[in-house]
């Protein structure tokens, strides 16, 4: 429901995240093992949005147990940072690293919060800044996330962002055919949901999340006014999981409503350059 911050939102946040890293990382839905044999992390169309990143530096913000982080150095990326604000996801992503054979010259992972992000990383700027799916929603700030975000763009690099569709946030939970909660609203939403996304019967202890939505457009207005320049924005009409009851697996690895049904934005990106001096 919709409420007032919690003064407690980041540590309740952080204590949820803590817990769910061994759920995750024992998953089928991560699948470590097959990530350890090849397997990508990231999504078709990000590999196309961002294209070659051969010998560019790379930070990822809020990169959990840092799989996507990590795809971007199989693709050639080089250093890659990767930020999260979750010591057992960091853990979790250097043990990763080392098990690819990765040293922390090529595939560094830091334990910081994002907004500290600038003081924490160990470089002042990288070619490409990424963010991926599910991490805006976690931040009360999205002006502040794009001022520190868009300080860590090099000149002539870019921010690149994949999320969850901020309309998904107003429907009903059941179908997402009806507009059920407020698009606009700017008060928390506080969940006290047991479980996780990978195994909703997990038995779980910490289970308070304070969440916020963002705006497509307050997003877009945030990073411009960080000083970058928008190069493209794309709607997509796929998730990368159920959200909602109504929608089924496609066999590409993505869920979509049926083909009877209109066509709403499920997912977004965005690229948006730092120009040169």
């Amino acid at each position: 429901m919709h409420s007032p911050t919690p003064d407690d939102w980041h540590d309740a946040n952080r204590a949820r995240w803590d817990e769910r890293v061994a759920i995750h990382a024992a998953s089928d839905f991560y699948d470590l093992d097959a990530f350890r044999a090849g397997k990508d992390a990231l999504r078709d169309f990000e590999l196309v949005e961002v294209g070659d990143v051969t010998g560019k530096s790379l930070l990822h913000l809020q990169c959990h147990m840092g799989l996507d982080t990590l795809s971007w150095a199989r693709h050639g990326a080089t250093p890659v940072v990767g930020l999260d604000f979750s010591e057992p996801a960091v853990e979790t992503a250097r043990g990763l690293a080392r098990s690819l054979g990765l040293g922390p010259e090529r595939a560094a992972f830091v334990a910081a919060d994002v907004y500290d992000a600038a003081e924490a990383v160990p470089d002042s700027s990288y070619d490409i800044v990424y963010t991926g799916l599910g991490a805006l929603n976690w931040l009360p700030d999205i002006e502040r996330w794009a001022e520190t975000a868009a300080s860590l763009v090099a000149p002539g690099g870019f921010l690149y962002l994949a999320e969850f569709h901020p309309l998904t946030d107003a429907l009903d939970d059941a179908t997402g055919s009806r507009v059920t909660y407020d698009y606009f609203s700017r008060e928390a939403w506080v969940d006290e949901s047991p479980g996780t996304y990978t195994d909703v019967n997990a038995p779980t202890i910490n289970n308070r999340s304070v969440e916020w939505q963002h705006p497509l457009g307050e997003v877009v207005s945030a990073l411009a006014s960080a000083g970058l320049r928008i190069e493209l924005l794309h709607e997509h009409d796929a998730s990368l999981f159920a959200r909602f009851g109504t929608l089924a697996p496609q066999g590409d690895g993505y869920y979509r409503f049926p083909a009877d049904r209109p066509r709403i934005p499920l997912m977004y990106s965005i690229k948006a350059s730092r120009p040169l001096p």
